[in-house]
């Protein structure tokens, strides 16, 4: 097979959104991907972001958590507002919805493989019945006029890998994008991403949409040779940002270059630490802001001497002041990274 495709073009477009060539996407992950995380990823090269995935149900009873999550602010853009349900008219009724909030596209998961949103119906669930995924997805396009997207698996199971079909049928009743994630939902996040069916849907002459590869992809080394070796338009980064935006700039930088850029000093560890906790603060409040920080300090400062320590500090302190304090002393003073 070959896995490798015309590699001229210099824009990948989705709808009427125009982004570079070979652009990284930062993936929705749930309680990662707010905007105080989104901010950090843009600041440092994502190139398209999406909000953290949405309950249809939870926007149709105007939950607050459902609500509070269709913010978006322009700094982020483009950015897309991904939901997820298992009812077919609700998720239409709910891209009208979200549409009014301004994003600047629609996406839909067909991916998430916890239980909680599988055995419900939902999610990588779809992937069990594709004519009513064929259905909700033409109910979503009718309903806004954004370009919609959609994230998905390889298949439910190793038996049932149907995301070729997926494709061609997804992109017949209108979507705009394809994200496909390189395991089954049976696999959850274990074993090895296998990125070969996303290349012969990639090598497919009917499909006409961008492909972007998701999963494993860890470093800038293995960001290059996936879009040579599969030809994807771009890659979706999640797990490897949380903690470390600068996966964003370092893989643009070597895809263009081929030279690997300096890892992220300590003052700039502790900078992008402190943006992101501002932004915290201010968008969820002191009390919530400072408590749903303590998740991501020890992304922040993995490989920092004397790391467990600072990390118990953070995560003690209760006030934004005192984490302030407690970031300025780690700022000031001479530890180094040892991994």
């Amino acid at each position: 097979m070959t896995f490798f495709k015309n590699t001229s073009i210099t824009v990948v477009n989705i709808g009427n959104i125009q982004l570079p060539d070979f652009p990284l996407l930062l993936a929705p992950m749930e309680d990662v991907s707010d905007p105080p995380f989104r901010a950090v990823c843009k600041a440092n090269g994502a190139d398209l972001m999406y909000t953290e995935f949405i309950s249809s149900e939870g926007l149709i009873r105007a939950a607050a958590k459902s609500r509070k999550k269709l913010d978006i602010f322009d700094y982020e853009r483009p950015i897309g507002i991904q939901l997820f349900g298992s009812d077919v008219d609700t998720m239409g009724e709910c891209a009208a919805i979200s549409t009014e909030a301004g994003p600047d596209l629609i996406d839909i998961n067909y991916g998430c493989p916890v239980k909680q949103v599988a055995c419900r119906g939902a999610g990588a669930a779809l992937l069990q019945d594709i004519p009513k995924m064929v259905l909700m997805t033409a109910a979503v396009v009718r309903h806004t006029h954004l370009p919609v997207t959609v994230k998905t698996r390889l298949g439910w199971d190793e038996g049932t890998k149907n995301v070729e079909e997926v494709a061609e049928r997804l992109q017949d009743v209108g979507i705009s994008a394809l994200t496909v994630h390189g395991r089954t939902r049976a696999q959850l996040y274990k074993g090895d991403a296998d990125w070969r069916l996303i290349a012969k849907i990639k090598d497919n002459p009917r499909i006409k949409i961008p492909i972007f590869g998701n999963g494993d992809i860890t470093s800038p080394e293995k960001a290059l040779e996936y879009k040579t070796r599969y030809g994807v338009d771009g890659v979706m980064i999640g797990r490897a940002s949380i903690g470390y935006p600068w996966i964003f700039r370092e893989v643009k930088h070597y895809v263009a270059t081929g030279q690997l850029l300096a890892p992220p000093t300590l003052e700039e560890r502790v900078a992008a630490c402190q943006m992101h906790f501002d932004r915290s603060v201010e968008w969820k409040g002191p009390k919530v802001g400072v408590f749903e920080m303590r998740r991501h300090y020890a992304h922040y400062f993995r490989g920092l001497e004397g790391a467990k320590a600072w990390r118990t500090s953070l995560v003690n302190a209760e006030m934004p002041a005192d984490v302030l304090e407690i970031l300025a002393q780690i700022a000031a003073s001479d530890a180094v990274l040892v991994g």
